[in-house]
């Protein structure tokens, strides 16, 4: 007999248990129902970027949404979205292009980092003796692509260094130091007879 009533006694006290526990189930399905009946339209679309909604131990979706952006762009802004009073908030982030950092012989940029986002203007110094060839100002484009294109920085040939110029030429075409030797023995002659010629004209004129 009491074995019995100690069974009924288990029994009675395990349906309680799970009355209790399907009963707080059911009280957060219906909050949830409640709360969705309530809630909030498709979270807003970001360009270049994606977001997604997580869900309880349940597989119930929470009233939140996380946002993430494709390679090559960065997220500005908050990366978490709540709904409150059928609202999104805060507001939706961006996601915007990253440019490298472009790379210029010779120059210096205003900026000096890996990566630069989407609308974000450098700008470019050369160093001293080089001339800028293209824009001084370029900007990061949405397509992570500098606009204008990169800039050069040449550098700048004085009427007195046209010699050194024309021996940097030779010095490029000539495939070995015996030949690089020889060219610059006829290039030393070369400038002998222009001075010789020079000379012989200032004689000229002082007569």
């Amino acid at each position: 007999m009491k074995q019995i009533l100690s069974a009924c006694y288990s029994t009675g006290a395990f349906l309680q248990f799970w009355e209790v526990l399907l009963g707080a189930f059911y009280t957060l399905m219906l909050s949830h129902v409640l709360v969705s009946a309530q809630g909030c339209d498709n979270p807003p679309a970001v360009a270049h970027g994606y977001h997604t909604i997580p869900t309880t131990i349940f597989g119930m979706k929470k009233d939140e949404a996380v946002y993430k952006c494709e390679e090559g762009y960065t997220l500005v802004g908050e990366e978490k979205l709540f709904c409150h009073s059928s609202r999104w908030s805060p507001a939706a982030p961006q996601c915007k292009a990253q440019c490298l950092k472009p790379v210029i012989d010779h120059g210096k940029l205003s900026v000096d980092q890996d990566e630069y986002v989407e609308h974000e203007i450098i700008t470019v110094q050369c160093d001293s003796g080089y001339g800028l060839v293209g824009s001084q100002s370029i900007a990061c484009t949405e397509n992570r692509t500098w606009h204008p294109k990169v800039p050069k920085c040449e550098w700048e040939y004085l009427e007195d260094c046209e010699p050194v110029r024309e021996g940097e030429k030779l010095m490029r075409c000539l495939p070995n130091l015996e030949e690089i030797k020889l060219a610059l023995e006829l290039y030393k002659l070369s400038l002998e007879v222009k001075l010789l010629e020079l000379q012989v004209d200032k004689e000229k004129k002082d007569k």
